[in-house]
């Protein structure tokens, strides 16, 4: 059995022969899909005009006309209500004292509408009530100058007399006012002690020390501005202990600001 087995064994030249065929026949096929494809594009008509693409004539829109803008809204002013009554003639009713007697004496009925009592009056074309039951009643003086004016309404108020001018203002006083150095304006100016390292260390020297003066005339605040900081502290310690007599100004008192001048040799 053994000796009917058939060795198999590759033929190079065979293989070669096979992967040529193998390389030309893919060569082929794709040189063929290539060309069909570039045939099929080519082959299309594809120009402007005719059937296939249709131009119109492009027309540019016609533009809208601006709107106007709206026109402002006016402000109706209400109407002036004349909160009086309206007379033609000024003729008092039986509960008014008139002012004067009658020019002519008739038995004739009256046509004309009489003042209402405690009522404001004007003179007008048309007899009308048009009375405001919240507006003040008037006097009867009031009235007795209504029934012998001409044209002027009554005023329901009296004539005033311009109210008197307000009192000038009292002038400003300044809360505190600067002096520049006050050694001289100095009720009591302590000397400051010389410190014990400053001397060590031969500090000698002017302190110039910035102080507060109260309206009484006490030292509020003191704080040295320049100076050996040895001697500094001395310094300070001296202004705060110095009195001045208080400053006036339009009769008030005010603080002041100034400076004190130590020199230590």
């Amino acid at each position: 059995m053994l000796d009917q087995l058939v060795e198999s064994k590759s033929d190079p030249q065979a293989n070669k022969w096979r992967n040529g065929l193998l390389l030309v026949t893919l060569i082929l096929v794709f040189t063929s899909f290539v060309s069909g494809l570039g045939y099929s594009l080519f082959n299309q008509n594809l120009f402007v005009g005719g059937d296939g693409l249709e131009l119109s004539t492009l027309v540019a829109p016609v533009p809208l006309p601006e709107e106007a803008p709206p026109e402002p809204e006016v402000e109706k002013q209400p109407e002036k209500q004349i909160n009086a009554d309206v007379r033609k003639e000024l003729i008092a009713n039986l509960n008014m004292t008139p002012p004067k007697p009658p020019d002519k004496i008739s038995t004739d009925q009256l046509k004309a509408r009489v003042l209402r009592d405690n009522t404001p009056v004007v003179k007008g074309d048309v007899d009308s009530d048009r009375f405001d039951s919240n507006r003040p009643k008037p006097s009867q003086a009031d009235l007795s100058n209504a029934l012998g004016q001409t044209d002027a309404p009554v005023s329901d108020d009296g004539p005033k007399s311009a109210p008197p001018p307000p009192p000038p203002p009292p002038p400003s006083v300044p809360k505190r006012i600067s002096k520049g150095v006050v050694n001289g304006s100095a009720v009591s100016l302590p000397k400051p002690a010389y410190p014990a390292a400053a001397r060590a260390v031969n500090a000698k020297g002017s302190v110039n020390v910035a102080i507060v003066i109260s309206k009484d005339g006490s030292v509020i605040s003191a704080s040295a501005v320049s100076g050996h900081p040895l001697l500094r502290a001395a310094a300070e310690g001296a202004a705060r202990r110095a009195r001045f007599r208080p400053t006036l100004l339009s009769g008030q008192p005010v603080e002041v600001s100034g400076v004190i001048v130590y020199n230590f040799q």
